[in-house]
């Protein structure tokens, strides 16, 4: 692979050669309207290496068939890649065994699989489910949907105006009724890193179980679950320079055995009579029907590429890209930072005075730069800072300085059409 040459050891530090990064990645040749590609939609979805991109072909060419059904040889090997990629997520996030992993179609499944396997089954009228202003949709409306079917109540945690969680307050929610929390480890609208580790202690301390919503954080820190001790943790393939359509659940063994299956069909059960059916064993469980193979395997592709990199120095360089966009972009005169959290990943959402963030995603598109402009599936967020929607710039370990320049220059000439 290209990228072990980039690798070169000083005193047990791996050196961050960022054209040898970009060189792995084909799409980032790409020209839009003549311009450079400069790709600032990541919190969205990354772009897949070509290794990642070989991975998949290599497994649709020789290895494709369906898993777990068949003795022949292509079934085995697929069984055997598919297994070895949970294995690889398993290490990737310090499970304890790889039956704590679960495929799924990424972080949203994962979430509705927790609402549905363990929420309808151990809430019930009166309970509480503490989330926060900062979640995503996707970590809001399944647990809507299961409090209205069992009375229960959301009860959630107020940010401050850099758009931090307020800790005294979320403490102060908890009493007797407290059943679940569910929270974002990084928040996709605006960047937060949450200390969900203090969170996770206060709630265990009340036996409290605790979802985290890892979306934002897997692409750019290293993830430990043992450590954070969470209950499950949820994150998406396509975040982390692999395919679509692909996540994982992870969940502690022992809760996952005494969940409920959210979907039923064939390979989750052991046996089945039209009087009864017994359920197969974890992780198997929770996969009903045919997965989505290749993704899976590309997964593991992907994950093996940023292993290889190693995730502390992805996160120096994006700390690196944040700090220098944010200082640049602080200097824009009628543009304003929306949410300046002390903790933050490579996210960076702004309004400008008099454009609206649709027109300004439209031109800088014009100059090949990809942006999100929105609400960002965070709509509590938008009317907390009294926006309707911001421009956000996200960042990843292969972009660069330069793009962040080309970046500044693009919101310049957009404000220079608009005054």
């Amino acid at each position: 692979m290209k990228l072990a040459e980039s690798l070169l050891k000083s005193p047990g530090t791996p050196m961050f050669n960022i054209e040898q990064i970009r060189s792995d990645f084909p799409i980032l040749k790409l020209k839009i309207n003549g311009k450079p590609l400069v790709y600032f939609d990541n919190a969205a979805s990354s772009q897949m290496p070509q290794s990642v991109i070989d991975r998949m072909i290599r497994y649709q060419t020789t290895q494709h068939a369906n898993i777990n059904r068949a003795v022949h040889y292509l079934s085995e090997t697929a069984t055997e890649e598919y297994e070895k990629s949970r294995n690889k997520l398993k290490c990737f996030i310090n499970a304890s065994e790889d039956r704590e992993v679960i495929f799924t179609s990424g972080t949203t499944e994962a979430i509705n699989l927790v609402a549905h396997g363990y929420g309808r089954k151990f809430i019930s009228s009166g309970d509480e489910i503490i989330l926060t202003t900062l979640e995503h949709h996707s970590n809001i409306v399944p647990w809507q949907m299961l409090a209205e079917e069992k009375g229960a109540r959301i009860r959630v945690v107020p940010i401050n105006n850099a758009g931090e969680l307020l800790i005294d307050e979320y403490e102060q929610l908890f009493n007797k009724h407290t059943k679940f929390v569910g929270i974002t480890h990084v928040s996709n609208a605006l960047g937060t890193i949450n200390p969900i580790k203090q969170m996770i202690e206060f709630a265990h301390a009340r036996n409290v179980p605790v979802l985290v919503d890892g979306a934002q954080a897997a692409p750019h820190m290293k993830i430990d679950v043992q450590d954070l001790d969470c209950d499950f943790y949820a994150f998406s393939g396509h975040k982390l320079c692999g395919p679509t359509g692909i996540g994982i659940l992870y969940g502690k063994a022992f809760l996952l055995e005494h969940m409920q299956p959210f979907k039923g069909g064939g390979d989750m059960i052991a046996s089945v009579t039209f009087e009864k059916t017994t359920y197969n064993t974890i992780p198997h469980k929770f996969e009903a029907g045919t997965p989505p193979i290749a993704a899976a395997i590309g997964f593991g592709a992907a994950i093996d590429y940023l292993s290889e990199i190693d995730m502390s120095v992805i996160e120096a360089h994006e700390h690196d890209l944040i700090d220098y966009a944010t200082e640049k972009i602080s200097l824009i005169p009628g543009l304003r930072i929306i949410g300046d959290a002390t903790k933050k990943v490579a996210v960076l959402s702004f309004a400008i005075d008099k454009i609206h963030p649709h027109d300004i995603g439209t031109l800088l598109n014009q100059e090949g730069i990809a942006v999100r402009t929105g609400h960002h599936c965070a709509q509590p967020v938008m009317r907390h800072f009294k926006v309707p929607a911001t421009t956000r710039a996200s960042f990843s370990f292969y972009n660069s300085m330069s793009e962040i320049d080309a970046l500044i220059s693009a919101i310049q000439k957009v404000q220079k059409i608009f005054s």
